[in-house]
């Protein structure tokens, strides 16, 4: 396989929190096995990562899986932003942000910034990232000069090509996301968000404020909790600490629903459901890659994550769905108003909290620009 032109991420991606080992989603894999699955190939040349998965430790094993891959065949997405080198973790909410006022002054954001970059650099065995995002912003990661000018600076300085921002890590930060592409959209070529057919709302909302600023947008959560990969049946087993448990009673019965119902679009263009899910996400511009969650489930139904990692690697290449189609499973999978939403939210009210804000004067403009009504688009249904 040549090189390719450029160095983008390409339409599929696997990330290191795939194989349950660092973030918790079914079965965590062995190093051995893990590491294969994450070597990129001609099927899917990118890979994910983020610094703080496994403090470093994802680093690392993504390192061993891109030895002797010769650095001009994949593309290589880091992210930065939980500083887990001088803070504590907090819980199930992780470590803070390098940003957190506890632990240094704005004018210290780049020094933090280049050293995050360089030592991820550094586990993995490489000179630079392809693209490196702003991991998990709180609000000062999406509003502050310093913040972005840390950014810029390591990108000047060779450490990455292009540079992003990562919201999350639930779902929400519509208006921010797009408060960021207005203040910042300068120096940011790719935004990351929850997007697929079964949760269209709120990440399609930040899909035109991204085209109209330039930036590529690379959707995550593809699988659905992994209802898109099809072995994810009512009442089987998670394991402790499984990431879908905060997801509510009911989900995947519902989800099962709303897939037999698009199951006649995906039999109609021979895909898979996993694949059709990716389909859809691409159809929407700017989405230019999708990262779905490996799962290797628990039970005797589960799949093999080597199976799951050929379907993706598998999926065509022309777009396949109709304009009409690709409506009708927005349709069908229709989710608005089924969470509450993290950042700037009308069901937010009282002090600032690490994830959640109130909408102020100037996000509320903001919303009128882009025809958002915060209140009827962004609250979580009664």
């Amino acid at each position: 396989m040549a090189p390719a032109a450029s160095l983008d991420p390409t339409r599929t991606a696997i990330g290191t929190w795939s194989g349950g080992r660092y973030m918790h989603y079914g079965l965590a894999l062995e190093e051995e096995r893990l590491a294969a699955l994450l070597r990129p190939d001609a099927g899917i040349r990118t890979v994910v990562t983020a610094d703080a998965y496994g403090s470093g430790e994802a680093d690392l094993l993504l390192g061993r899986a891109l030895a002797g891959v010769k650095r001009d065949r994949y593309c290589l997405v880091g992210a930065i932003g939980h500083d887990f080198y001088t803070g504590e973790r907090e819980g199930a909410r992780g470590f803070p942000r390098f940003t957190d006022p506890r632990l240094r002054e704005p004018a210290a954001y780049g020094d933090y910034i280049r050293m995050a970059t360089e030592r991820s650099l550094e586990r993995i065995g490489v000179d630079r990232f392809d693209l490196l995002m702003l991991h998990n912003p709180d609000r000062t990661g999406y509003t502050s000069q310093a913040v972005w000018d840390g950014m810029a600076a390591v990108r000047d300085a060779g450490l990455t090509r292009v540079l992003g921002v990562a919201p999350g890590p639930a779902n929400g930060f519509t208006l921010d996301v797009i408060d960021c592409f207005e203040r910042f959209g300068a120096v940011i070529d790719w935004a990351m968000v929850i997007l697929n057919p079964m949760e269209p709302w709120p990440g399609q909302l930040v899909l035109e404020p991204a085209r109209r600023h330039d930036v590529r947008i690379l959707t995550r959560v593809v699988d659905y909790g992994g209802v898109f990969w099809d072995d994810v049946a009512p009442g089987q087993p998670f394991p402790p600490r499984d990431h879908r448990a905060f997801r509510p009673d009911g989900w995947i019965e519902a989800g099962g629903r709303k897939l037999d119902a698009m199951r006649p679009i995906a039999e109609r263009h021979g895909l898979t459901p996993l694949q059709l899910a990716a389909q859809w996400n691409l159809a929407q511009p700017p989405v230019g890659c999708v990262v779905p969650t490996l799962i290797q489930e628990l039970g005797e139904g589960g799949r093999t994550i080597e199976d799951k990692r050929a379907e993706l690697a598998s999926l065509p290449e022309q777009p396949l769905l109709s304009d009409d189609e690709v409506e009708e499973l927005r349709r069908i999978g229709d989710n608005r108003g089924s969470m509450l939403l993290k950042g700037a939210s009308p069901d937010h009210e009282g002090p600032e909290q690490p994830d959640r804000w109130v909408v102020d004067e100037r996000l509320g403009a903001l919303a009128t620009r882009w025809q958002i009504d915060p209140d009827r688009q962004l609250r979580k249904a009664a």
